[in-house]
This record gives structure tokens, sequence and C-alpha cells, in this order.
């Protein structure tokens, strides 16, 4: 029985989304059965899919890349390192929202339906091979996002967030698929990734202006969905303006799975132009480290100054993309990427906990958090400490592969950049520190009874509180077990 079981495993390529659809419509059915009833299997249902689609994820490593549904799908050991990014971002997320929501009054089912949608957009997307399904894909992922956005719909800022990033994301889409039809046309309309590259190089259309300009729409549509400088015009106020877990999720999800279009995209059908799309990448790079720094230090909202710090995150892990036609290339993305999903998560966290206890995200008000909530204030301290790159915490483990590895490649001018502007995150990441340690602060009213702080408690009262530690450790001591991590991103080069 165990080697059918298995062997049903090995033979299902697209088992683990089959899970988190089969979960999907079950949380929609029980809500339907007991209505309001039903908070501890609403949230009970999605954790155990997307717990099952890891484990059934990492079942089928071994398995030799596969394509399917005739050739729509392609699923290796790198696309699968990219979809188990975007389960671990969800698998986190959920219990981040629990206290939320609840304090705030949102409709449950509705709000993990729409996650758990986004997450299944997000999957598809990291193994999508051929234009049709990656666009199809990614609207699944982009189409919830801006649901949640707006979820709050009392709020006028919320509002404001959902229709700007409808505007600005439905823009990026619309470059996007421009670009794709561009493809199609100059390869005698193929679809796949693999037929267009064999099409445009048989009928010698590298060096036409029409794949030029194809380049250029695909460059511009990524560029709206990593946020990069100067497409990054949405995120602050979406950042701003959405509920704090949307834009925990958000700040991950969408930049994990647009990773992984680039760099199948890039290094499948744009191979051969790697010296004209580098280029326009790595200005693109360094517009969004140094302006991405630069901007955050003059913010006074805490999810603002996150919002510009995660556009230079970007350009950093954008260094191994550019450098991605090589084993350390990819290396280096995966590593980093599972570094800042943690430090993201966890100063998030850390964000939505001491919001739904003050009513505020302005950096002001964290002043003297210290004596008020000691594990708070010291589990935002080293978030933001790794999110800065300082030694021996794990983001400075993260940005040394992908600068290391842009060294080794020749990128000089583009690691030149990225080290002097990592120079410039710890500043304005120290006076907030500062500010926690030192800042004289007001005591603030409470939205509920149930939320009370316990300064000196060591213990995790409630799940919010227990992704808040477990990032931080996580973000703190991933260093130490780099290696692993490392050598399985290596192997996964295909």
């Amino acid at each position: 029985m165990e080697d059918y079981g298995l062997l049903f495993i090995q033979s299902s390529p697209i088992l683990p989304e089959s899970i988190l659809v089969l979960g999907l419509i079950t949380i929609l059915v029980i809500d339907l059965l007991s209505g309001t009833r039903n908070g501890f299997w609403s949230y009970s249902v999605p954790m155990a899919a997307l717990a099952t689609s890891i484990v059934v994820l990492f079942l089928q490593w071994n398995e030799k890349p596969v394509f399917d549904f005739y050739g729509a799908l392609q699923i290796n050991s790198l696309n699968n390192l990219f979809r188990s990014l975007i389960y671990i971002c969800a698998l986190l997320c959920v219990p981040l929202s629990v206290d939320y929501v609840r304090c705030t009054g949102m409709v449950t089912t509705e709000f993990l339906s729409f996650i758990l949608t986004s997450t299944l957009g997000g999957a598809f997307l990291c193994i999508a091979n051929d234009l049709i399904s990656i666009f199809v894909a990614l609207e699944c992922l982009a189409l919830p996002s801006y649901v949640l956005s707006g979820c709050m719909k009392k709020d006028v800022r919320s509002t404001e967030a959902a229709t700007k990033y409808s505007l600005m994301g439905g823009a990026g889409s619309s470059i996007l698929i421009y670009g794709f039809s561009l493809l199609y046309g100059l390869s005698g309309g193929e679809t796949h990734l693999q037929e267009v590259a064999s099409g445009l190089m048989n009928m010698q259309k590298f060096n036409s202006t029409g794949v030029a300009a194809s380049a250029i729409f695909i460059i511009v549509g990524i560029g709206f969905k990593l946020s990069l400088v100067p497409f990054h015009q949405w995120a602050p106020d979406v950042y701003e303006g959405s509920p704090t877990p949307v834009v925990a999720s958000s700040s991950v999800v969408p930049k994990v799975a647009a990773l992984a279009l680039a760099t199948r995209i890039l290094h499948t059908i744009l191979l051969p132009l790697s010296i004209e799309w580098q280029l326009p990448f790595e200005i693109l790079a360094i517009l969004s480290m140094v302006l991405g720094n630069l901007i955050a230090t003059t913010q006074t909202s805490m999810k603002r100054m996150l919002a510009y710090s995660s556009i230079s995150q970007i350009g950093y892990i954008l260094i191994g993309v550019i450098a991605g036609d090589s084993r350390s290339g990819y290396m280096s993305v995966i590593t980093y990427m599972l570094i800042h999903i943690l430090m993201n998560l966890g100063a998030f966290a850390c964000i939505t906990l001491f919001g739904l206890r003050t009513g505020t995200d302005n950096i002001r008000d964290y002043a003297g958090l210290y004596r008020r909530d000691p594990i708070l204030a010291i589990s935002f301290t080293l978030c933001l400490l790794s999110l800065g790159g300082i030694p021996p915490l794990a983001g400075f483990y993260g940005k040394l592969y992908p600068f290391w590895c842009g060294w080794k490649t020749g990128l000089y001018l583009l690691v030149s950049t990225a080290l002097i502007t990592s120079v410039i995150s710890p500043y304005y990441y120290s006076r907030i520190i500062q500010l926690l340690f030192t800042g004289q602060g007001e005591q603030r009213t409470f939205y509920t009874e149930a939320y009370k702080i316990y300064p000196y408690s060591l213990t995790p009262k409630n799940a919010l509180e227990t992704i808040m530690v477990l990032c931080t450790l996580a973000s703190t001591t991933l260093g130490i077990f780099l290696n692993s991590v490392t050598s399985i991103a290596e192997n996964a080069f295909i």
C-alpha cells in the first residue's frame, strides 16, 4: 500500500496544487454549513492543506524534469524550490493574520480563500511553461491580491490602496502580455517557451526590432511586478493602506513568483540576447538600491519605510538573476529570497502586533516600546538588523551570496553600488532601534481587552506572537545552516 501511495504522489506533478484546491473548497463548504461558528476550522484547513502540499512537494523532489498538460507546465527541481518558497510564505501568513482578522471584524472565509487563491496563482506561475498559462497564473495571483488590499471596506486608505494596486497592476500585466504577443507572432505562432526560442532562432529574428521591443515590454512588465524603480509607484501607497497581514503576504509571494518567471523567460527565450537585457536590469537594480534606501530614510510610516526597504532588497536579489546563467546565480537568488521571506514576515508580524495594540504604524509611536513590551522590541530589533545585513545575522549571509556571485561574473559596477547602498540601510534601521530603546512613548489604548501586553513573558500567547518569534529566530540563526540551503539550490540547477 505504501508503494502505491508513493507511486501516486510521484505520478501526480501538480498534486500539491490539487491539495490546495481541495482545501479551498473545504473552507467554503464549512463556511456554508456552519456560518460564523467555523473559526477553528477556517484556519486549520488551509494550514493543513499548505503543510501537506509542502510534504508532497518534498516527496516529489528527486523526480526528473517533466512536462505536463501538453507542455504547458514544466516541473523541475529549480521550479520546485520556488514553489516551496511560495508555500512557506502562505503557511506563515495564515497564522500571522488570525488575530488581525478577528480584531478588525473581517470576513474570515473570504480572507483565507483569497490567500489560498493567490498562493495557487503563484505556485502555477512558478511552473508555467507557455505564454498563455503564464498570463493566466499571473492574473490568478494578482486579482486576489487587489481584492485583499481593499478588504477593509470602511477604511479609505484600504480602498485607495486597492484602486492604485489594481490600476498599476493591470498596466503592468497589459505591458507584459503585449510583449508576449510580439514573441508569439515573431516565433511563427508558438506559445511554449522552448518552442518560442527555437522559432525565433530558426527564423533568425533575434536581431530584429520586434524582438528588441518585446524584450523591453517584458522587462517593464516584470519591473512592475517586482516594484523596481521607476515602476515602484504603487508599492508605498499599497503597503501603507492595505491591512498589515495583506502587506506581509504581498511583500513576498508576488516577488517570489515574479523572480521565478524572470529567471525562466530571460534564460530560456531571451538567452541569446543576454548582453542586451542585462544592461536594462542592471540600471533598474542600481536605481532600486539607491532610491529605495535613500527615500526610506525620510519616511514617517513604518509600512512605507519597509516598502522602500523591500524595493532596495529586490535590487540586491536582482544581482543573482542577472548572473543567473551560472549555478551560483540561481543559488544566490534562492538563498537570499528565503532569508528575505523570514526577515520581512518577522518585521511585519511585529508591526501587526504593535498596530493591534496601539492602532498606529507611525514610527514616532514606537518610542519607548522596550519598556512596555521587551519581547516585541527585541524581536523587531533583530529583524531590522537582519534586514540591514548586520553580521552575524542571516541577512548578512543572504547579501553576501549574490554580491560574491555578481563579482565573480564581472558585475563590478552593480556590486560596488550594492555595497555602498548597503551602508545606508543600517542608518535608518538604527534610528528606529534607538527609538525603541531610548525614546519616550505614551501608553496607547487597545482595541480589545483580549490583547493585553505581557512585558516579561517569554511564552507566545497567540499565533501572531508565535510567528513573530519563529521568524525572528530564523532570520537570526539561519546563517549557520546556509551551507545546506545553498547545496540544495546548487543541485537544483537544470
